[in-house]
């Protein structure tokens, strides 16, 4: 079923394999994920098309400066005829949730999405609202523009269980094939329903069952804590979410490899989108034009595999 979703969204989405890998990661692991990309890069597609392949229900907000916590969250109407205040309930109401371009809303509505994220569940007015399952947000920022945008905090980064960064395409070739494909994806022609939310509730409960050694557990650990050793290249290491968003992300490419154990292999495939948002780099590292995928590098070149 795994081959059959990834063959499904590749219909629409060119030469962006690890994009589909971390999508269904994700979705596998019940986390959420950050992309981080150019404008016209497929990723409002590809959720758009996911949703569409397993029979999830979509919504899409754009952040901007002026959004309200209510707008993301819902709000409590007085309803005049029966003197009762009713919930409309918002946007975070959905299976998939595309935030986009979230770094252009203010911090208390950044703060409001995520806190809602982490604890998959909303307060409205006196009320508390569970988030059904499956439940993923996937949230966009462009790297490029810096004017009105509020930068995530370090804190608030570590709610997402993978940050995926998506380029331009390298050749001629590629960008052929997207000018093949574009109009099929713009109205994800041809893309067929393989999946319901049962097979995705299985789905995520199968990656739980995926066995991993005591040793490749030691394995994640030390990668973690290496990112937390006194290192000039460093500021700030991942914390223990990194380990269990390690470990949960580990599992779920296993289980799309369809092995029923994690190997150090599935962890090396994994680590980039676990590590790199929540591996904060000193002044030191930026002033040499040291990226977080070099410090990874090292990281893994000086930590034993077992």
């Amino acid at each position: 079923m795994i081959h059959q979703i990834k063959k499904e969204l590749k219909k629409v989405i060119v030469s962006q394999d690890q994009l589909v890998q971390s999508l269904l990661i994700t979705l596998l692991s019940e986390g959420h994920l950050l992309i981080e990309g150019y404008p016209g890069v497929a990723k409002t597609t590809i959720i758009k098309a996911l949703s569409k392949i397993v029979g999830l229900t979509f919504k899409r907000i754009s952040f901007t400066p002026d959004l309200l916590p209510s707008d993301i969250l819902g709000i409590e109407i007085y309803n005049a005829s029966t003197h009762t205040f009713e919930v409309k309930k918002g946007a975070i109401f959905t299976d998939l949730l595309l935030a986009d371009e979230i770094n252009r809303a203010p911090a208390k509505v950044q703060s409001a999405l995520l806190e809602a994220m982490a604890e998959r569940q909303v307060t409205i007015g006196e009320k508390t609202f569970d988030l059904k399952r499956p439940f993923m947000v996937m949230a966009t920022q462009n790297p490029i523009e810096e004017s009105g945008v509020y930068a995530l905090p370090q804190a608030q980064l570590d709610r997402f269980l993978l940050k995926s960064v998506v380029d331009y395409p390298k050749t001629a070739q590629e960008e052929v094939k997207i000018l093949d494909h574009y109009q099929k994806a713009s109205n994800l022609e041809g893309v067929n329903q393989v999946a319901t939310i049962e097979d995705i509730l299985r789905l995520q409960e199968k990656v739980n069952e995926i066995h991993i050694d005591q040793k490749v557990k030691e394995y994640i650990a030390n990668l973690t804590l290496a990112t937390r050793e006194q290192n000039p290249l460093i500021k700030l290491g991942a914390s223990p979410r990194g380990s269990i968003a390690l470990l949960k992300a580990s599992k779920a490419h296993a289980l799309i490899l369809g092995k029923n154990y994690v190997a150090p292999s599935d962890i090396k495939a994994v680590i980039y989108d676990v590590l790199r948002h929540r591996i904060l780099l000193s002044f030191e590292a930026i002033s040499q034009g040291i990226t977080v995928q070099y410090v990874i590098d090292e990281i893994m070149r000086k930590v034993r595999v077992p």
